[in-house]
C-alpha cells in the first residue's frame, strides 16, 4: 500500500520535490546513501530514455529487496507526478532508513529519536524531544556532525538566535563532506510553526546511517574499555592483597619472637607485668589482625571469583603470601601464645614458691642465729677450772642439757639446709646470700659440735672431783629445756606463712590448728609443774640456806623466761585464727569465681558450638534466593555478633582469675583459650560463609545464572553431599553431573570427557570438588563470556581494519587513562605491514585472558 503523500509545510525544494527525482539520479543516490550498497552505473544521459533507464534501476533495485511498489512506474516519476514520487520516496524511507534503526530494542522512530537524544546531550542549547520542533533552530543537525566529525563545524561559533545559517551550514556540510542529499530547505522549516515530522525524520536517518560506523567503533571501544576497566580492578585487588599479606606476615614475624621470649624475670612484679603485657596483645592487638586474616582470604577468594568470571587466570600470590603460608604462619603463632601463656603461669607459680620458701629461709635462719648467739663464748668458757665440786657437776648438767638443746636444734639446720637446697633447684634470683648464708650456719654448727665435744671432755675429766649436784635444778633444767623448746616451735609455727589454693587446703591448715589448741592445756599443766620444781628449789635454798647465789647452774631458762614464751604463745594463737579465717575468706571468694567462670563457660561453650553446627546447616540448605539467604546470613552475623558482650564478659572472669592466681578450675572443662578459639573460629565460618554466598550472587550475575538454575545446582549437589562436608567426591560428582542432564558413558569416551571435567573443577587433585568450583563449571557450561577474539576483534574496529593501532588511534577512541594503560603495555607490532609506532594489539588481548604474558 502506498503512504498518502505527507502533509508537509517544508517541501524538499522550492521547485517541488519530484523535479528533483525525474532523471533517476538523485533517486539512485538516496538508495545507495540510505542502503550501503552500490546500485548499477547510471546513464547520465539527457534523453527521456535515460532518465526511464535510471528509474527503472532503481525500482528494481527496490523490488529486489522485497519492497511492493503498487502502481508506481518509471514513467510516472520521469514525468514528474508528485503523488506517486513522494509515496514512493516514503515507502524507500521506511524499509531502508528508518525501519531497521534500533536502539536498546525500542521501535524504529523512538530508536531514532534516542540515538538522536544520547548523541546531542553534550551539547548546550540543544533538547531533543520530537521530530519537528526540536530542530528548528539547526542546533541538533549541527550538534549531530559536530559530534562525530569536529573537524566540520566550529560549534562554538553557532547562535541559537540564528536557525536558518545554523540550518544551511548542516545542509551544506552534509552535502559536500557526508554524501547527504539536501532533501530540506531551511527557509521553509524555520518559516513554519510545526516542520513536517516525516521530512525531518527521514533525513535524520540519514544522518544515522552515514554515521553507523563510528557507532560501529564506539561499541567495540566500550568493550574493550570494559574489559581494561576490569583488568585495572583485578590488579588493585593483587597490589592490595599483596600489601595486607606482607603487613600480616610482617606482624606475625615480629610478634612470634616476642612470644618466644622465654627470659624469667626475678620478682613476681614484673612476670605480673609480663602477664598483662600478654593480655593486652590478647585483648587490644590480636583481636584486629584476626580479623585482617579472615578479610584477607574472603578477598582473595572474591579476586579468584573475578578471575574466573572474566576469563582471567587464577591469582597467584607472591611466593610465602599464599593464604595457606598465612595459615601456617599463623599456626605457629597460636602456638607460640599457648606456649608462652603456660610459662608465664608456671614462672608465677615458680616466684610465688620462691618467694614463699625464701622468707621461710630467712625466718628460720633468724631463730637459729638468735639462739647460736653466744653459745661459742658459753662453750670456750674455763669456768670449771676454779669451780667448786658442786659447780663442776652443775656445769656437767648444764652441758648435758645444752647437748640436749643442740640435738634439738638439728631439724632446724636441716630444715634450713633443705629449703637452701630447694631454693637453688628452683633457681632462686638471689640464690648466692641464701648459700652464703647458710654455709655460715652449717660451719658455725659444726664448730658448735666440735666445742660441745671439747667441753664435754674437760667438765668429765674433772667429774671426778665434783658429787655434789642439786636434783631439782637438773630435773628443772631437763624439764624446761624441752618445753621451752616446744614452746620456741609452737610460735615458730604459729608465725610461719603459709600458701593455698584451694579450700581443702585452707580447711586442712585450720583443723591442724585446732589440733595444736587442743595441746594447750595439757602444755599449761607442764608449764605449772616446771615452775612448781623451781618454786620447790627457792623454797629448799631458804629453809637450807643453801648459797646458790639464786639462779638454777644447769639451765639459764628462767621461770619469768618461760611465762614471757608462754604468753607470747597465748597471743600469736588469736592472730594465727585471724589469719586462717581471712585466707578461708579469700579462698571462698576465689570459689565463687571459679563457679561464676564455669557457670558462663558452660553456656558460652556449648552455644559456640551450636552456631558453628547451624552455619553449617545453613549454607547447605536452600531457603528463597541467594539475596534471602545472604539476608539471613547477615542477621546470623549480627546476632552472633551481638553475642561479643557475653564473651567480653566472661574475659573479665577470666582476668579476675588470673589475678587471684587460680590456676584450675573443676567446675567447666572450658578454658578461656577454648573460648577465643572457639569464637575466632566462628566469626571468621560466618564471615566466609557470607563471603560464598556474595560469590554465588557474583557468579549467578556475571553469567546469567537464573535463581532457578541457581537453587537446581544447590539441590543436586546437596544431594549428594551425604555427609554435609561440603564437597563431593570423584563418583558423587558425576552423579550430580548426571542429575543435570549430562551423557557421561561408561566407556573410555565417557572416562575422558569425565576426566576433563575434573581437571577444571579440581585443577590440585584433591579428590574433592567444592560447592564453588562446581558453580563456576556450570556457569562456564551455560552463559557466554567476553573472551580474547572478542576483545580482538573490537581493537581490529578501531584500527581499520589493520593488523595494528596506533597511539593516536588509541587515545582518539578510548578514555585518556585506559588509552595510557593500553600504550604502556602494548608491544610494538612486528609485521610485515608495520608502520612506525604500529602497536600489537593482537598479542595484548591474549594477554589480557592470561594466554600470553603482557
Amino acid at each position: 500500500m502506498i503512504p498518502s503523500k505527507p502533509t508537509t509545510t517544508c517541501s524538499p525544494k522550492r521547485t517541488g520535490i519530484e523535479e528533483d527525482f525525474r532523471d533517476g539520479l538523485k533517486l539512485m543516490l538516496l538508495l545507495e546513501v540510505i542502503s550501503g550498497e552500490r546500485l548499477a552505473k547510471p546513464e547520465r544521459g539527457k534523453m527521456r530514455v535515460h532518465k526511464i533507464s535510471n528509474v527503472n534501476k532503481a525500482l528494481d533495485f527496490i523490488a529486489s529487496k522485497g519492497v511492493k511498489l503498487v502502481s508506481i512506474g518509471a514513467e510516472e516519476i520521469v514525468d514528474g507526478n508528485a503523488k506517486m514520487t513522494l509515496g514512493m520516496i516514503w515507502t524507500i524511507i521506511l524499509r531502508f532508513a528508518i525501519q531497521d534503526i534500533s536502539v536498546e530494542e525500542t521501535s524504529a522512530k523512538e530508536g531514532l529519536l534516542l540515538w538522536c537524544q544520547r548523541k546531542t546531550a553534550p551539547y548546550k542549547n540543544v533538547n531533543i524531544q520530537n521530530f519537528h520542533i526540536s530542530w528548528k533552530d539547526g542546533l541538533g543537525f549541527c550538534a549531530l556532525i559536530h559530534r562525530h566529525r569536529p573537524e566540520l563545524i566550529d560549534y562554538g561559533k553557532l547562535r541559537k538566535d540564528d536557525p536558518l545559517t545554523n540550518l544551511n551550514t548542516a545542509f551544506d556540510v552534509a552535502e559536500k563532506y557526508l554524501d547527504i542529499p539536501k532533501m530540506l530547505d531551511a527557509e521553509d522549516i524555520v518559516g513554519t510553526a510545526r516542520p513536517d515530522e516525516k521530512a525531518i525524520m527521514t533525513y535524520v536517518s540519514s544522518f544515522y546511517h552515514a554515521f553507523s560506523g563510528a557507532q560501529k567503533a564506539e561499541t567495540a571501544a566500550n568493550r574493550i574499555c570494559k574489559v581494561l576497566a576490569v583488568n585495572q580492578e583485578n590488579e588493585q585487588l593483587m597490589e592490595d592483597y599483596e600489601k595486607l599479606a606482607s603487613d600480616l606476615l610482617e606482624w606475625i614475624r615480629r610478634t612470634i619472637p616476642w612470644l618466644e621470649n622465654r627470659a624469667p624475670e626475678n620478682t613476681m612484679q614484673a612476670m605480673q607485668q609480663k602477664l598483662e603485657d600478654f593480655r593486652d596483645y590478647r585483648r587490644l592487638h590480636k583481636p584486629p589482625k584476626v580479623q585482617e586474616k579472615c578479610q584477607l582470604e574472603i578477598n582473595f577468594n572474591t579476586l579468584q571469583t573475578k578471575l574466573r568470571l572474566s576469563n582471567r587466570p587464577a591469582f597467584m600470590p607472591s611466593e610465602g603470601r599464599m593464604v595457606s603460608d598465612i595459615n601456617n604462619a599463623w599456626g605457629c603463632l597460636e602456638q607460640a601464645e599457648k606456649g608462652y601463656e603456660e610459662w608465664l603461669l608456671n614462672e608465677i607459680r615458680r616466684l610465688e614458691r620462691l618467694d614463699h620458701l625464701a622468707e621461710k629461709f630467712r625466718q628460720k635462719a633468724s631463730i637459729h642465729e638468735a639462739w647460736t648467739d653466744g653459745k661459742e663464748a658459753m662453750l670456750q668458757q674455763k669456768d670449771y677450772e676454779t669451780a667448786t665440786l658442786s659447780e663442776i657437776k652443775a656445769l656437767l648438767k648444764k652441758h648435758e642439757a645444752f647437748e640436749s638443746d643442740l640435738a634439738a636444734h638439728q631439724d632446724r639446720v636441716e630444715q634450713i639446709a633443705a629449703i637452701a637446697q630447694e631454693l637453688n633447684e628452683l633457681d632462686y634470683y638471689d640464690s648466692p646470700s641464701v648459700n652464703a648464708r647458710c654455709q655460715k650456719i652449717c660451719d658455725q654448727w659444726d664448730n658448735l659440735g666440735a666445742l660441745t665435744q671439747k667441753r664435754r671432755e674437760a667438765l668429765e675429766r674433772t667429774e671426778k672431783l665434783l658429787e655434789t649436784i642439786d636434783q631439782l635444778y637438773l630435773e628443772y633444767a631437763k624439764r624446761a629445756a624441752p618445753f621451752n623448746n616446744w614452746m620456741e616451735g609452737a610460735m615458730e609455727d604459729l608465725q610461719d606463712t603459709f600458701i593455698v589454693h584451694t579450700i581443702e587446703e585452707i580447711q586442712g591448715l585450720t583443723t591442724a590448728h585446732e589440733q595444736f589448741k587442743a595441746t594447750l592445756p595439757d602444755a599449761d599443766k607442764e608449764r605449772l609443774a616446771i615452775l612448781g620444781i623451781h618454786n620447790e628449789v627457792s623454797k629448799i635454798v631458804q629453809t637450807y640456806h643453801v648459797n646458790m647465789a639464786g639462779t638454777n647452774p644447769y639451765t639459764t631458762i628462767t621461770p619469768q623466761e618461760i611465762n614471757g614464751k608462754w604468753d607470747h604463745v597465748r597471743q600469736l594463737v588469736p592472730r594465727r585464727d585471724q589469719a586462717l579465717t581471712e585466707e578461708h575468706a579469700r579462698q571462698q571468694h576465689n570459689e565463687r569465681l571459679r563457679k561464676q567462670f564455669g557457670a558462663q563457660a558452660n553456656v558460652i561453650g556449648p552455644w559456640i558450638q551450636t552456631k558453628m553446627e547451624e552455619i553449617g546447616r545453613i549454607s547447605i540448605e536452600m531457603h528463597g534466593t541467594l539475596e534471602d539467604q545472604l539476608s539471613h546470613l547477615r542477621q546470623y552475623e549480627k546476632s552472633i555478633i551481638n553475642y561479643k558482650p557475653k564473651i567480653d564478659q566472661l574475659e573479665g572472669d577470666h582476668q579476675l582469675i588470673q589475678e587471684a592466681l587460680i590456676f584450675d578450675n573443676k567446675h567447666t572443662n572450658y578454658t578461656m583459650e577454648h573460648i577465643r578459639v572457639g569464637w575466632e573460629q566462628l566469626l571468621t565460618t560466618i564471615a566466609r560463609t557470607i563471603n560464598e554466598v556474595e560469590n554465588q550472587i557474583l557468579t549467578r550475575d556475571a553469567k546469567g545464572i537464573s535463581q532457578e538454575q541457581m537453587n537446581e545446582f544447590r539441590a543436586s549437589f546437596n544431594h549428594f553431599d551425604r555427609d554435609h562436608s561440603g564437597t563431593l567426591g570423584p563418583e558423587e560428582f558425576k552423579a550430580c553431573l548426571i542429575s543435570l542432564g549430562y551423557d557421561i558413558a561408561n566407556d573410555p569416551q565417557g572416562e575422558a570427557e569425565f576426566a576433563r571435567i575434573m581437571s577444571i573443577v579440581d585443577p590440585n587433585r584433591l579428590g574433592v570438588v567444592t560447592f564453588q568450583a562446581f558453580i563456576d563449571f556450570m556457569s562456564r557450561e551455560t552463559a557466554d563470556t567476553d573472551t580474547a577474539d572478542q576483545v580482538m576483534a573490537s581493537f581490529k574496529i578501531l584500527a581499520g581494519d589493520k593488523n595494528y593501532i596506533t597511539v593516536d588511534e588509541l587515545r582518539r577512541e578510548l578514555p585518556p587513562d585506559q588509552a595510557e594503560y593500553c600504550i604502556a603495555r602494548m608491544a610494538p607490532y612486528t609485521g610485515p605491514d608495520a608502520v612506525p609506532g604500529a602497536l600489537d594489539y593482537m598479542s595484548f588481548s591474549t594477554a589480557l585472558y592470561g594466554e600470553s604474558d603482557l
